[in-house]
Parts: C-alpha cells; structure tokens; sequence
C-alpha cells in the first residue's frame, strides 16, 4: 500500500468516510439538491394539515423517499407519516441536532432528477381561501 493510500484509510479511520457535498446533505435533511421533487419549510410543516401538492407529488412519486426534520416535535410530523403510509412512499426521519436547517420536509430519490422548481411558495391557509372563492364563483355562475 502506498502512503497516500495509506494516509486516506487513516483519515477514513478517524474522521469517517469522505462525504460528498455536506452542507448540502445537511440542508437537505442527508439527501442531495438534484434528487429533490419537492420540499416545505419547517414553517409549511407546522401548519395544520398536509399540502395537497405534496401529497399529489407523492403519489407520482412512490419510489422517492420522504425526509422529514427530526428536530420538530412529532405532533407537525405525524400527517406526513400517515400521508407516506397511504401513499406507500418510504420516509426516514433525520436528526442532526449539531446542524440546522428551514427544511421540514424534504421528498427525494436516491439518485438525481435535477427538478428546477422543488418549494411550494403558497400556504394552506392560501390555498383554502382560493378553493372557498373558486366555490363562490362557480356558485354565482350556476345562478346565472
């Protein structure tokens, strides 16, 4: 064995294998950026309910895994748990109490798909008050 071969097994031996892109793993709750479909803010998972989008990405994506932040209390996590057990998606709760991150939730495969867009910008609340307007109009539509 030559001694850079050998000093890399040392190296391994004390600090552990090489990563690749740790900060990004560390955002991305132990996945990497170009495998991510879709993910919500801690504040997002706090809100009461799930995303619909996210459970419509879900069901496209059965073979991708759902990352959730392991430092929220389990109550905000519980209907996505459920939601990965209806939908079949595998999920893995990941806890990096030296690291911080915004990411509740992250839905990823384990290899890239280089998706653009992965945030959800609107809130549930948002997204309630949209349908209830959308059953106003259509309501004032069938009345005339």
């Amino acid at each position: 064995m030559d001694k850079t071969k050998l000093d890399e097994y040392i190296q391994q031996g004390i600090y552990g294998a090489r990563e690749i892109n740790p900060d990004e793993r560390r955002k991305f709750l132990g996945t990497l950026r170009e495998r991510v479909v879709v993910v919500l803010t801690k504040k997002q998972v706090r809100e009461k309910g799930t995303y619909q989008e996210v459970e419509e990405l879900m069901n496209k994506n059965k073979e991708a895994t759902l990352f959730l932040n392991g430092t929220m209390n389990y109550t905000f996590l519980s209907d996505y748990i459920k939601l990965a057990n209806k939908t079949g998606n595998k999920f893995l709760i990941s806890t990096d109490k030296q690291n911080e991150t915004d990411l509740g939730l992250v839905l990823a495969y384990d290899y890239a798909i280089d998706k653009k867009n992965i945030y959800i910008t609107k809130s549930i609340e948002k997204q309630d008050h949209e349908h209830d307007e959308n059953k106003l109009i259509k309501f004032f539509k069938k009345l005339f």
